[in-house]
């Protein structure tokens, strides 16, 4: 009996020990991340949709050049603070996500070019048709606060894990990875080999950007055939459709096709401005379908090289440096874009002049 319950209080004590409950602190302070990230990243979201919003309503109500600049200006506030905020937040997901992220930028583009060729030639004015828009930033708000749940640690497994096993790491560690937090803990010297490792992919991506703008915002409306029924601005809208028909199409295509040498992508980019470049000055191509193709192609190429270098990112940086090097690597579109359009508008001008 003694022994018995000796056992039995052995048992007991052992059953105590196993049902001690942990210390709350770290699931806390844990919580407590958690909130100060959601708080962080709501007055991003709500900035983003409410400069959207302020967008369409100054465009759809200018008279003036001033005024229209502005709500252009909005737009771009409202789509670089977009992009940033969530690329920074695939950190949290799965690697998926990037794949899914892109194709929806890509839809976005396609549905906005194909909603204002469509309403315009169905009979709306400009204005009317903007107006018409102004529920896209309320979609936005919807998606983030009432569809997104919660991040949480996950792995990528499968396919995935061992396609990131078989890459070279972009920064070399002894360290062993962390699981994804916030990018303010690095320290500048961790921010610059990060930044370093990531030249890889921005200088390319950046060169892409620039080609493509060069040719859609300096050569687009130099592209203009008389041989045909399309009128010299349905002609523009049918190019803006096709680029975008082309981005939507490549970034749908992580799951078909992987490219590592982007920089493979920005030959071809600078070879497509060369070429529509060299048609614009010496008129060569006798049809506009030839440009079509080519545009469709242009867009191709764009779409490729964006979700293929946030892919590569997302497989070689660790945990702990891939917020960073996300939102580091979203300059590379702006910068291309703005370095295409310093140059391409001038020489837009000149080229007006000379015909």
């Amino acid at each position: 009996m003694g022994g018995c319950a000796g056992s039995r209080r052995r048992l007991s004590d052992s059953e105590g020990e196993e049902t001690v409950p942990e210390p709350r602190l770290p699931l806390l302070d844990h919580q407590g991340a958690h909130w100060k990230n959601a708080v962080g990243f709501c007055p991003r979201v709500l900035v983003s949709g409410i400069c959207a919003a302020g967008s369409f309503v100054l465009v759809a109500f200018s008279h003036s050049v001033g005024t229209g600049l502005c709500g252009v200006v909005l737009a771009s506030i409202s789509s670089g603070l977009g992009e940033v905020t969530f690329l920074s937040l695939t950190a949290f997901y799965p690697r998926a996500v990037i794949s899914w992220w892109s194709s929806g930028t890509g839809g976005a583009g396609l549905l906005g070019a194909l909603s204002y060729l469509g309403l315009t030639q169905a009979g709306l004015s400009p204005q009317q048709t903007l107006l018409s828009m102004l529920g896209i930033p309320a979609l936005l708000l919807a998606s983030y606060f009432l569809l997104l749940t919660s991040p949480e640690a996950q792995d990528p497994g499968g396919e995935e894990e061992a396609e990131s096993s078989a890459r070279q790491p972009l920064i070399r560690t002894e360290a062993p990875e962390s699981k994804p937090g916030s990018s303010s803990s690095l320290s500048l010297r961790e921010r610059w080999t990060v930044f370093k490792g990531l030249l890889w992919y921005i200088v390319p991506l950046v060169v892409v950007y620039f080609a493509e703008y060069f040719i859609n915002q300096g050569l687009f409306e130099l592209l203009f055939f008389r041989n045909t029924s399309l009128s010299h601005a349905q002609q523009y809208r049918w190019y803006q459709m096709l680029y975008q028909a082309g981005v939507f199409a490549s970034r749908s295509s992580l799951r078909c096709c992987h490219i590592r040498f982007t920089w493979a992508l920005a030959l071809l980019q600078c070879l497509n401005l060369a070429f529509l470049l060299a048609d614009v000055w010496f008129g060569f191509l006798p049809s506009i379908y030839f440009v079509f193709l080519i545009i469709l192609y242009e867009g191709l190429l764009g779409g490729a090289a964006y979700v293929n270098t946030f892919h590569n990112i997302a497989l070689e940086t660790s945990d702990e440096h891939r917020e960073f090097a996300m939102a580091t690597t979203c300059i590379s579109d702006t910068l291309g874009i703005s370095l295409s359009g310093l140059l391409a508008l001038p020489l837009h001008d000149f080229l007006c002049q000379l015909s």
